[in-house]
This record gives C-alpha cells, structure tokens and sequence, in this order.
C-alpha cells in the first residue's frame, strides 16, 4: 500500500496539478483569443458601417446607387422566411422527436431513419438549395425568388438540428415523471403532451434557436433558388419576389463603387442585431418555459 505522503506520491500530485494549471491555461488562452477575432471583427463592423445607419437606410431598398439604398426590403424578406421556416420547421420536427422517442417501434427502419436525420444534419447547405431548386421551383413550379420556396428550403435544413435537440431533450426527463403519470390514470398520448413535453421544452427551444440562427445567417441555399435578385421593392406577402439580409450583404460586398463599402457594414451590424433579438426571444421564451424538477 502506497504512502500519499511519500516523496513518489508528492511528485505526482505535483505534475498533476502542473498539467491541470497548463489546461486551465491553454483553455483560457484559446478564449481570450476568440474573443479577441469577435471584438476586431465588431470594432471593424462598427467603425466602417455605424456611420451608415440611418432611418433611411432601415427603410429603404435596394439601389444602385449606394447613398439611396436600404435594408428594409431585405430585412422584410429574411423575417418572412423565418416566419415560413419556423411555422414548417418547429411542429414538424417536435412531432416528429416525440414520434421517434416516444411511439416508435423498435424495428430497423426506425433505426434507418434516425441514421439518417443524423447525417441529414451533416449535409451542406448547398444541398438542401439543390434540392429547394429541384422540388419546389421546377417540380411543384412555386415561384422562384420568394420568402415562401426559401423558407421551405431552410426548413428542410433546420428540422434535423430541431429533431436531434427534441429527442435529447425528451430523453432527458426522468422517467418517474412518466411513470408517475400513468400511475394515475393519464394515457400515453396524455404523459407525453402533459407532463414530458412541457419538462423537455427548454431543451428543444435551444435546439430551435440554433437552427434558426444558422438559417438566418445562410446564402448557399438561398443562392440556388434565386433570392440574390435584384429587388426594388420590399415584398408584400410570402410568394413575391424577394432578397434576405445575407444575401443583400453578400451583393454588396461585390460591387465595385466604395459607398458600398458603410452599407456592406450597415447590413451586417443591422443583421447582427435581428440575430440578437430573435435570440433574445427564444431565450426569455426558454427560461419563461423551463421547470425544474
């Protein structure tokens, strides 16, 4: 039996603490240095495009000439985008968790197909803008450019991130709070919409507000499906033609005439703000629904 007090013990206690003091360290450099890229990144944003903001670049549209051109009509199309990816997305993928924890049997193509919502989840982007391209303009023949194919085509690249989420979510609640349930009485379908979902909600909200924000912030797909149209005017419902805010920045940052330079900046600092406050939402719709047990 060893002495933790010997001399051998005493050395090894040492190089442990020595190892953990250097993670620690490696640890806190490697977020000092993220930071670090976020904050020049920001000052950069700040310094180039905060001049730029004003009420008439948040009300106007696209122009060729960049002291007249605005945001609004790109801002509008990416919140009816998000409208039609979260109303699709969000039930969709939640029914689906539930389904898939909850109800599903325990054969092989259910297997196969949580195989598949795992790699779905992997897939690029650009894939999902192929196939918003194939399915939903030139087979269902929906109209091209619009809030309404990109929200559908953003869909279908959120709802694995939300299905992933749920079911760990779901998984996470204890099962005496089901067990308790069915003890007095509740049905199946009554345990799950009453007591489990509600307890997993936080949980799938976060997964939510990834796949949201990552929505937010894509062009790829967008890309395929026209929405990098040139576009005067702000859209007036979910099937006219229209463009998003990382679209808009993206075609700014083209141009060659340096005004676009401040609205390149402007845009981003504008999308970098609706990204905080749909955040922001989902966070205090979170906390306002957790429970804790």
């Amino acid at each position: 039996m060893s002495n933790w007090q010997s001399p051998e013990a005493t050395k090894r206690l040492k190089k442990r603490y020595a190892a953990e003091r250097r993670f620690k360290a490696i640890g806190f450099a490697a977020i000092l240095l993220s930071l670090s890229f976020l904050a020049f990144l920001l000052f950069t944003m700040f310094k180039n495009g905060l001049a730029g903001i004003d009420w008439a670049f948040l009300t106007g549209s696209d122009s060729t000439n960049p002291d007249v051109a605005g945001v609004w009509s790109s801002a509008k199309g990416s919140i009816l985008t998000m409208v039609v990816t979260l109303g699709l997305a969000f039930p969709t993928s939640v029914l689906a968790a539930i389904y898939l924890e909850e109800f599903a049997p325990k054969k092989r193509w259910v297997d196969l197909v949580e195989v598949s919502i795992n790699n779905l989840a992997a897939v690029p982007s650009i894939i999902f803008g192929l196939l918003g391209l194939a399915v939903f303009i030139q087979l269902a023949h929906l109209p091209r450019s619009s809030p309404l194919v990109g929200g559908l085509t953003l869909a279908l690249m959120t709802m694995p991130v939300i299905v992933i989420a749920g079911r760990n979510a779901i998984k996470s609640v204890p099962p005496s709070i089901r067990d308790a349930a069915l003890a007095v009485g509740a049905s199946p379908m009554q345990t799950v919409f009453h007591h489990v979902l509600p307890l997993a909600l936080p949980g799938i909200l976060t997964g939510t507000i990834i796949g949201m924000a990552r929505a937010l912030g894509e062009t790829a797909p967008l890309l395929m499906i026209g929405m990098r149209a040139f576009v005067s005017t702000p859209p007036g419902s979910i099937t006219e033609p229209s463009s998003v805010l990382p679209m808009q920045i993206f075609l700014w940052s083209d141009e060659v005439d340096q005004g676009f330079v401040q609205n390149t900046s402007a845009a981003i600092i504008v999308l970098l703000v609706v990204l905080l406050l749909m955040n922001g939402l989902a966070i205090y719709l979170r906390n306002r629904f957790e429970t804790r047990w």
